[in-house]
């Protein structure tokens, strides 16, 4: 099955979406590859960087590319590390993309990439008072994401592992946790690095995966779009499914009553 079943579609302030894959558009080579990747992902909604977007590879041509192909444009507070300024971003998105008010923040507490929670929290309370929708970048605390959750996002997306890092999911518990204990939709945000990471997410109980380096850099990052695509579609399958109960002994997938024996 190459999509969702079409009552089990994401909802995310307010709108319905086939796709629970979303994906970045740095770190590509060019303005074709970005795009090729994206048709391949299935994605309906897609990130871009405010503050790097005149210095991207993808130049002028990303937003007018991006409206070609459909896609939601999620505007997200990359390079931020105060609250003043992840605030001052989303302001600026808003105005260049005529009025949305959808915003991915996320403020970084140095260099390493890990996100400030205390920042975090501030900056969407200010940006949920001043109307934005905000799905919001954290650590993976479920009492944090609470938190967010209770000021007002639409969404919260506690990392996997660090950004770039592709080490997968590294406390699936803490994530299995979140998305059983909010409402809002929760989405693993960085750390992906390949399609079996996405399936586990997926089956942790996430609904979505953001991800862009572990695309991006692949070998053939095209194709790796498409694997992703098919991993999110599979692991949230596997999680309505329900998977069998772990067993630390052996049982035969046939009963071992009424066999024919040689001493019979």
């Amino acid at each position: 099955m190459d999509t969702m079943d079409n009552d089990d579609r994401l909802t995310l302030a307010g709108q319905q979406y086939d796709a629970r894959l979303l994906v970045g558009t740095g770190r590509y080579r060019d303005l074709d590859e970005a795009r090729a990747a994206i048709i391949a992902s299935g994605a309906e909604i897609v990130t871009v960087a405010i503050r790097r977007l005149p210095d991207c590879a993808e130049g002028d041509g990303l937003l007018p590319m991006l409206r070609e192909l459909g896609c939601t444009v999620l505007p997200n507070t990359a390079a931020c590390f105060t609250v003043e300024d992840a605030v001052y971003t989303c302001q600026l998105a808003r105005e260049l993309l005529d009025g949305n008010t959808l915003c991915k923040l996320e403020i970084f507490g140095d260099d390493s990439l890990h996100p400030d929670v205390r920042a975090t929290l501030t900056a969407a309370e200010r940006l949920v008072a001043d109307g934005f929708q905000v799905m919001a970048y954290t650590s993976d605390d479920p009492l944090i994401a609470r938190e967010l959750e209770a000021i007002g996002c639409v969404a919260v997306m506690p990392l996997g592992a660090p950004i770039g890092s592709g080490l997968g999911i590294r406390n699936p518990l803490n994530i299995r946790r979140i998305a059983e204990s909010i409402r809002v939709p929760v989405l693993v945000d960085a750390g992906v690095g390949t399609a079996s990471d996405a399936a586990v997410a997926m089956e942790l109980g996430c609904d979505a995966v953001l991800m862009n380096t572990a695309i991006a850099h692949a070998r053939d990052p095209v194709r790796m779009a498409k694997a992703m695509r098919h991993a999110v579609i599979s692991g949230r399958h596997a999680w309505w499914a329900g998977r069998m109960a772990p067993r630390e002994y052996g049982v035969p997938s046939s009963p071992m009553t009424g066999v024919a024996s040689a001493n019979a």
